[in-house]
């Protein structure tokens, strides 16, 4: 298996959504600066990064000197502070971080970051909710993954009027327009090399297709 390359992210502000994003990079391998303007924060994090600092992003000469400018990836992670949002995702772009991330909390917030050439930008509050929304909504959904242009890979319980049959058997291409990517049985995955198997209550069928085939297809079970 290739290893992703590591890199050095910068998350700037380490609240509750920039210091889980901050500690999941730094999981995963990577060099990760936290920067908060808060000392209590910064120092509540120190240890669980590669570096934590008292840094103010709105000043462009402050990001260069802790460092920032030689990231891969900066996440403006507060949302609250609209001027400090703002004014950090200009001196990222400023000092040279190629790709920009940050968070918005408005429709307005958004324009203005999209104006100033942020790379992406993200509604977490929206996203885990409409995310938690889709699976409340359907019993038979355990999880999914948006792939973007309306397509969804979603892995679905098995429920017992599926039990004891094969992926051949489903109807799943023909009468709702869904590819099977295959089954998870536990940690094993079976692919469409093993169509004949038989589908157990424990298992998870995953599917691939566009919402309103997938909403159908968990009707008709």
């Amino acid at each position: 298996m290739v290893k992703n390359p590591t890199r050095t992210f910068a998350v700037i502000g380490l609240g509750n959504f920039g210091s889980t994003v901050a500690a999941e990079l730094q999981r995963f391998g990577n060099h990760v600066i936290g920067i908060d303007i808060d000392e209590g924060r910064v120092g509540r994090h120190a240890e669980n990064l590669s570096q934590a600092m008292i840094v103010d992003a709105r000043d462009d000469v402050a990001l260069r000197e802790a460092g920032v400018a030689d990231c891969d990836i900066a996440l403006v992670a507060m949302g609250s502070d609209l001027e400090a949002s703002i004014l950090a995702s200009i001196n990222l772009k400023l000092v040279g971080v190629p790709i920009v991330w940050a968070k918005a909390t408005t429709k307005t917030h958004h324009r203005i970051l999209s104006k100033l050439g942020v790379d992406r930008i993200i509604h977490p509050e929206v996203e885990v909710g409409q995310h938690i929304a889709q699976v409340l909504h359907n019993p038979l959904v355990r999880d999914y993954v948006s792939l973007g242009n309306g397509y969804h890979v979603v892995n679905f319980r098995i429920p017992e009027s599926l039990e004891g049959k094969s992926l051949a058997e489903l109807k799943h291409r023909d009468g709702f327009n869904l590819r099977c990517i295959g089954v998870m049985r536990g940690t094993e995955y079976i692919g469409l090399d093993g169509a004949e198997c038989r589908l157990e209550r424990a298992d998870l069928l995953l599917l691939l297709g566009q919402r309103k085939d997938l909403r159908e297809f968990a009707g008709s079970l």
